[in-house]
C-alpha cells in the first residue's frame, strides 16, 4: 500500500494518525507530494490525502482511508460511530471550513472564527458530557475520535478556540492529542509552523458558500434551552415536587472510617508535601486542595471516604534544613509538620488523617515489602558512582545537585529529574554539576548499593495497566507520562542511599544505608492509615472494595502510577493500587516560577496575612487550576474573579433571593405556582446540575465549578426578567408572581449552597445558616434538583457574603509579593519558638492564660479604671495568641472593628 499526503493539507492529520495505529499491520509506504500533484487519474482535480491499495485501486475519502487502516487493526464497525462520521461530514466540515478560512486566509480573529463552530463544539461536548464516557463511542478510542480529532485539530491546537466551559471536549482532545500516533500525525504536516501551515492549501480553496453573508451568532444558552424535550421538564418538576422527602437518610459516621462491603469505598491521597519547605499556591492547588474538593464532593454523594495526607519526612532535604537551622533533623520535622498543619488548616482542607512518614510503622511497612521484594528476587546488589561534596563531606542526594540537563541542556536540572524535559537523571550524567548547598564542584567516589529490579516487573506493569486504565480518570498527562516511560523500556532503580535520616535497611552490610525517599515516601500513605487505626489492611490490602484516588502535580505521576505499583505487584501481598490518577500540571506566579529564596509569590503562611478570606482562595485556585496545560496566579485576575464572579454574580443573586423573602414575605418563603417558564428553568438547572455531577465524578474539577457560575447566571436573569420588587406592588396577580419567583429563586440558592460546598465550605455554611436550610439538604445532593425550602420556611437573617477587592489593595499585595517580602524584618523571636513547644511548655501557658483570666474577670468585676482592664486584657490576647501558636492552631482574626 502507499499512503499520499501533503504537508499543510487539514485531512492528512487524521490519516496519518490511523496510520500510526495500524503500523505493522501491512507495509505500508508514505509519500509526500505537494498539493497541485494529481495522484489519483481519473479525478479532475487535484486530491489529497490518497490511499492506493495493492489492488491498484484509490481511496481519496478522508473517513474511507481512516476507517480501512482502523479495520486492519481488527476495530468492528459500529451504528455510533458511522453517525458520527455522517455529522462530521454534513455539519462539523461546512462549520470548519469557514472557521479555518477566516482565521488563517482572511485573519480574523476571536469570535469572528469560534462563532461559525461554537454549536458543533457545543454538541460534541454535551455528547461526551451525558454518556459520561472518554471517548465519542464508548470507553475506547474509535474511528469516529481519530476522525473529528483530525478534523478539529488545526483549529483547537491553538487552546484560545478551545473554550474553558467545555470541558469534555477540552479532555477529549488533550488524551488524544497525546497519543503517539496523533502527535507524529502533528509533526508531520504542521512543521512547527502552527495553523499557518494550512494557508498555502486554504488560499486555494473557495469562500465556503454555507457561510457567505452568515452573521456570527452565540446563543448557546437559548439554544440549550430550545432544544429541553417535555419528558426532561416533566421529570425535573417530579423531582422538584418531592422535595426533602426523596432525600435518603445520612449514613452513620464512623470513627475510624472503614471500608463497608457493598458501598462505595472512596480512599483518597494527596502527594506527601516535602516537610522542610513552606508549600506555595502551586503547591496547594496541586494536590492537598484539588484532593479536598473531591473528598467533600465525595462526602455529599455519601460515598464511604477516607481522606489522608501528611508529611514527607525522610532525606537529605531534611538533614540539610536542620544543619541551616542548628536543629536535629526530628526537631526541624516537629517544626515544619506543624507549619504545614497550619497551613492546611486555614485553608480549611479536610483531611480524616494527617499523618507523618518518621513512625515505627512506616519503618515496619517499607521493611516488609523490601523483604518480600528481595525474597523474589526483585532486588539486586551494584556499586554505584555517586557525586560527593569533599566540601560538606557527605554523599549528595540528587535533589542536592544540580547542572546541565544532559538531554535537553537545561541549566537548573536537579540530580534525579529535569523539570524542563522530564527525563530522569542519574546526577552522576549532569554537566557542570554543583552542590545546592555550598556550591563547589562535587566528586565521583564509588558505593554499594541496592536497586529494584523493574525490568522484571515491567510485565506484571503493564498486565496492571492495561486492566485498570481502560474506563479510569487517570489524566491525560498522567497517561503520557507512564507511557513514555514504558516506550523507553524500563531500568533498575536504587533504592538506597548513604544517609542517616531515613527508614533503615534490614540487611547485612547496608546498616549505615536508608531506603531512598522515593522508595518509601509512597508507603507513607500505608503507614499513615497504619497509626490512624490498625484495621489498615481493610483499606490498602483490599482492591476489590476499594477505589483509590491519587492527586498530585505531574512529577509525582511516576512514583505513584510506576514505582509504588511495581513495588506492591512484586510484594505480592494483594495491595491496593491506584484506581484514578489525578496529575495537574504546573501553577506559576505572574510571569515566573514561585521562589521562598526570592520572595516571589505567595505561600501557604502568607495567605493568612493577606487579609484575603481562605474561601476566596480557594475559589481563585481551583478557578484557574492547571488541568490540561499550565496555568499562573495573577493579582488582576483575582481582583476580577472575585469582583465579577463571586461578588456581582453568585453573591449579588443569593443575597437578591434571601433579601426578597425577608422584605417582601416577612422572612417566610411564599407560595408557589409554576408557569411553563418557571418548569423550563427547572429543568434547566436539573441539567446544569446533573453536569456538575458528570464533571465532579470524573475529577473535572474546574470545569464543575463553571456548572455553580452558570446556574448563579440564569438565577440572576430570572430575577431580573420577572422583577418582583415591582411585581409585589401590583395586582393580586403580580404579587402571587412574585412570590413564586422568590421562592424558586431561594431554593435555587439552596442549591447553590451545597454545590458550592466542596469548593467554598465556609460560605457554603455561612449561606445555609442564612437561609436555616434543613441538615439533611446541607449534607447530601443528589442529581435531581429539590424544593429545600418548602412554602412556610422561615430563614434567617440574610447578609451580604463577599467584599469588593480594591485596586489599591491588589496593587499593595503585588508589590509585596513581587520578591519585596524576602527583605521583610523575621518574625517575633517567640513565634520562632512557640512553632516547636513542647507538652510541657504548653500546660506553663495553659496556666498563664488561666491566671491572666482571672485577673482580667475580677478588675471588671471591681469596676477598675478602663485603661488598667485594657492593658490586662491586652496581656490576655498575647497569651492566647502564644498558646494557640504553641499548640499548631490558626490564629484567630480580632473580632470588632475592621482596620482602616
Amino acid at each position: 500500500m502507499r499512503l499520499f499526503v501533503s504537508e499543510g493539507a487539514p485531512g492528512s492529520l487524521p490519516v496519518l494518525a490511523a496510520a500510526g495505529r495500524a503500523q505493522g499491520r501491512e507495509e505500508l509506504l508514505i509519500s509526500t507530494v505537494g498539493p497541485e500533484e494529481c495522484v489519483v487519474p481519473f479525478l479532475t482535480r487535484p486530491k489529497v490525502p490518497v490511499l492506493q491499495l495493492d489492488s491498484g485501486n484509490y481511496l481519496f475519502s478522508t473517513s474511507a482511508i481512516c476507517r480501512y487502516f482502523f479495520l486492519l487493526s481488527g476495530w468492528e464497525q459500529d451504528d455510533l460511530t458511522n453517525q458520527w462520521l455522517e455529522w462530521e461530514a454534513t455539519e462539523l466540515q461546512p462549520a470548519l471550513s469557514a472557521a479555518l478560512y477566516y482565521l488563517v486566509v482572511q485573519g480574523k480573529k476571536g469570535e469572528d472564527v469560534l462563532g461559525p463552530v461554537r454549536r458543533a463544539l457545543t454538541h460534541i461536548d454535551h455528547s461526551l458530557s451525558r454518556r459520561s464516557c472518554p471517548f465519542l463511542a464508548g470507553e475506547t478510542e474509535s474511528l469516529a475520535d481519530i476522525v473529528l480529532w483530525g478534523a478539529l485539530y488545526p483549529l483547537l491546537q491553538d487552546p484560545a478556540y478551545l473554550p474553558e466551559e467545555l470541558g469534555a471536549l477540552h479532555s477529549w482532545f488533550q488524551t488524544l492529542s497525546s497519543q503517539e500516533p496523533c502527535q507524529r500525525a502533528a509533526e508531520t504536516v504542521l512543521k512547527q509552523q502552527g495553523v499557518l501551515a494550512f494557508r498555502p492549501y486554504l488560499q486555494k480553496q473557495p469562500l465556503p458558500s454555507s457561510f457567505e453573508g452568515r452573521a456570527v451568532s452565540n446563543e448557546p444558552e437559548e439554544e440549550e434551552l430550545a432544544t429541553l424535550s417535555e419528558e426532561e421538564i416533566a421529570m425535573a418538576v417530579t423531582a422538584w415536587e418531592k422535595g426533602l422527602g426523596s432525600l435518603p437518610p445520612l449514613r452513620p459516621q464512623q470513627n475510624p472510617v472503614l471500608p463497608v462491603a457493598g458501598e462505595r469505598n472512596v480512599l483518597i491521597t494527596s502527594a506527601l508535601p516535602y516537610v522542610n519547605n513552606v508549600p506555595h499556591l502551586g503547591n496547594i492547588i496541586g494536590c492537598v486542595l484539588s484532593a479536598d474538593v473531591f473528598a467533600r464532593y465525595s462526602r455529599l454523594r455519601q460515598w464511604n471516604t477516607l481522606y489522608l495526607c501528611g508529611t514527607d519526612e525522610y532525606g537529605t532535604a531534611t538533614e540539610t534544613k536542620a544543619m541551616e537551622e542548628g536543629l536535629t533533623p526530628q526537631e526541624i520535622c516537629d517544626k515544619y509538620h506543624a507549619i504545614h498543619a497550619n497551613i492546611y488548616r486555614w485553608f480549611n482542607i479536610s483531611f480524616d488523617i494527617f499523618g507523618r512518614t518518621t513512625t515505627p510503622q512506616q519503618t515496619k511497612i517499607t521493611q516488609d515489602i523490601f523483604q518480600r521484594l528481595l525474597t523474589r528476587g526483585f532486588v539486586f546488589q551494584d556499586t554505584v558512582e555517586q557525586l560527593r561534596c569533599e566540601h560538606c563531606a557527605r554523599f549528595l542526594a540528587d535533589r542536592f545537585v544540580e547542572g546541565v540537563c544532559p538531554f535537553c541542556g537545561y541549566e537548573e536540572a536537579r540530580g534525579d529529574q529535569c523539570d524542563k524535559c522530564g527525563k530522569l537523571i542519574n546526577a552522576i550524567e549532569l554537566k557542570k554539576p554543583q552542590c545546592k548547598v555550598c556550591r563547589s564542584c562535587p566528586v565521583v567516589k564509588s558505593s554499594q548499593h541496592l536497586f529494584l529490579d523493574l525490568p522484571k516487573l515491567e510485565k506484571r506493569l503493564e498486565e496492571w495497566l492495561g486492566k485498570t486504565l481502560p474506563g479510569s480518570d487517570w489524566t491525560p498527562n498522567a497517561r503520557f507520562i507512564i507511557r513514555s516511560w514504558l516506550r523507553d523500556g524500563l531500568k533498575p532503580r536504587c533504592i538506597t542511599r548513604d544517609l542517616k535520616w531515613g527508614t533503615p535497611v534490614p540487611l547485612e552490610g547496608f546498616e549505615d544505608k536508608v531506603f531512598y525517599v522515593w522508595f518509601d515516601a509512597t508507603i507513607g500513605y500505608v503507614s499513615i492509615t497504619a497509626n490512624y487505626t490498625d484495621q489498615w489492611e481493610r483499606w490498602w490490602k483490599n482492591p476489590e472494595q476499594v477505589n483509590l484516588y491519587q492527586f498530585m502535580a505531574k512529577d509525582n505521576v511516576p512514583f505513584h502510577g510506576l514505582v509504588f505499583p511495581c513495588s506492591a505487584l512484586g510484594a505480592e501481598d494483594n495491595y491496593t493500587l491506584v484506581n484514578h490518577l489525578i496529575a495537574t500540571e504546573y501553577l506559576n506566579y505572574e510571569d515566573g516560577k514561585f521562589s521562598k529564596s526570592r520572595g516571589v509569590g505567595v505561600f501557604g503562611d502568607m495567605a493568612q496575612d493577606t487579609g484575603i478570606p481562605a474561601d476566596i482562595w480557594r475559589f481563585y485556585l481551583l478557578y484557574i487550576r492547571p488541568e490540561g496545560q499550565d496555568s499562573a496566579f495573577s493579582w488582576t485576575d483575582m481582583l476580577l474573579k472575585n469582583n465579577s464572579e463571586l461578588l456581582n454574580n453568585l453573591g449579588n443573586f443569593i443575597n437578591r433571593a434571601g433579601m426578597f423573602v425577608s422584605k417582601f414575605f416577612g422572612g417566610c418563603v411564599p407560595e408557589m405556582v409554576l408557569t411553563p417558564d418557571d418548569r423550563r428553568l427547572l429543568a434547566h438547572v436539573t441539567l446544569e446540575l446533573q453536569h456538575y455531577h458528570q464533571l465532579l465524578e470524573k475529577v473535572r474539577i474546574r470545569e464543575a465549578l463553571r456548572s455553580i457560575l452558570t446556574i448563579s447566571r440564569h438565577g440572576n436573569q430570572y430575577i431580573q426578567v420577572n422583577e418582583p420588587w415591582k411585581r409585589i406592588k401590583g395586582s393580586e396577580a403580580d404579587r402571587q408572581r412574585a412570590g413564586t419567583v422568590t421562592g424558586l429563586a431561594v431554593n435555587i440558592a439552596a442549591l447553590l449552597s451545597v454545590m458550592l460546598q466542596p469548593y467554598m465550605p465556609t460560605v457554603s455554611a455561612t449561606i445555609q445558616a442564612q437561609l436555616q436550610l434543613p441538615a439533611p439538604a446541607c449534607s447530601i445532593l443528589l442529581t435531581n434538583f429539590l424544593c429545600t425550602l418548602p412554602a412556610g420556611h422561615q430563614i434567617g437573617t440574610v447578609s451580604p457574603l463577599f467584599q469588593k477587592l480594591e485596586n489599591d489593595q491588589i496593587e499593595s499585595l503585588r508589590q509585596r509579593f513581587g520578591g519585596g517580602q524576602a527583605k521583610a524584618p523575621p518574625k517575633p523571636a517567640v513565634v520562632e519558638a512557640m512553632a516547636t513547644a513542647g507538652p510541657q511548655q504548653i500546660q506553663v501557658l495553659t496556666d498563664e492564660v488561666t491566671k491572666q483570666g482571672n485577673i482580667v474577670r475580677e478588675l471588671k468585676a471591681q469596676k477598675a479604671d478602663k485603661n488598667q482592664v485594657a492593658a490586662e486584657v491586652a496581656k490576655l490576647l498575647d497569651l492566647k495568641k502564644q498558646l494557640a501558636l504553641a499548640e499548631g492552631k490558626p490564629l484567630e482574626t480580632p473580632k470588632g472593628k475592621k482596620k482602616k
